[in-house]
This record gives structure tokens, sequence and C-alpha cells, in this order.
């Protein structure tokens, strides 16, 4: 069992960057990690993963702007957030599980950051 914890969100003008951090409990290096969001009325959507080898993938909506990244030493992934936009306005999710994947087959989760852009 881990428990994950985000930080990092909060208020970002157009254009801007945050980067946010997920810390595991334990040791997460034999997992894989995903990160997704949520927008008000909207579903989750998975928008980065990488496997516990380093092995990334990216949605369409982020790729080119994003990176996720992880410090096993550390038990903590990343998600660098760059050019952000009005839309990627939403709660943002960690996730620890076997594969890495942008759907929603995770076994752990974190409790979320809000992430919003606005001027």
């Amino acid at each position: 069992q881990v428990q994950l914890v985000e930080s990092g969100g909060g208020l970002v003008q157009p254009g801007g960057s945050l980067r946010l951090s997920c810390a595991a409990s334990g040791r997460m290096d034999h997992y894989a990690i995903g990160w997704f969001r949520q927008a008000p009325g909207k579903e989750r959507e998975g928008i980065s993963c990488i496997s516990s080898e380093g092995t990334t993938y990216y949605a369409d909506s982020v790729k080119g702007r994003f990176t996720i990244s992880r410090d096993n030493a550390k038990n903590t992934a990343y998600l660098q957030m760059n050019s952000l936009k009005p839309d990627d306005t939403a709660v943002y999710y960690c996730a620890a599980g076997p594969l890495a994947t942008l759907y929603h087959e995770y076994d752990f989760w974190g409790q979320g950051t809000q992430v919003t852009v606005s001027s």
C-alpha cells in the first residue's frame, strides 16, 4: 500500500508554468505513475504517465508542454507544466499502479491539487 500526496498547484496566468509534485509514503520505484486531471463538468482525463523504467507517455492535449519525471530516491514524481492555458484548469491527481497507462487502471490515488489558469 502506498499513499500519494500532490502539491504545487495554484493560480497562474496563461502562458505561465507550474511544477506539480507527487510524494509517495513508501518506495515507488516499482510503480508506474500517472497524472490525471478533472475539470468541472468533465470526466477525469489521463494526461501523462511514466513507467517504472522511465518510459513516458503524453496525451495529445499536453504533448510538448508538459513533462513527467520521477526521482525514485525521493519517492516523488513530478509534472512540469509550461505554456499553460485556461483549458488546463482542473484538479490534478497522481496515481500509482503496475502499468503505465493513460486510463484509470491504477491502484492508488492522491487527493488532488487545484490548478487554475486565469488572467
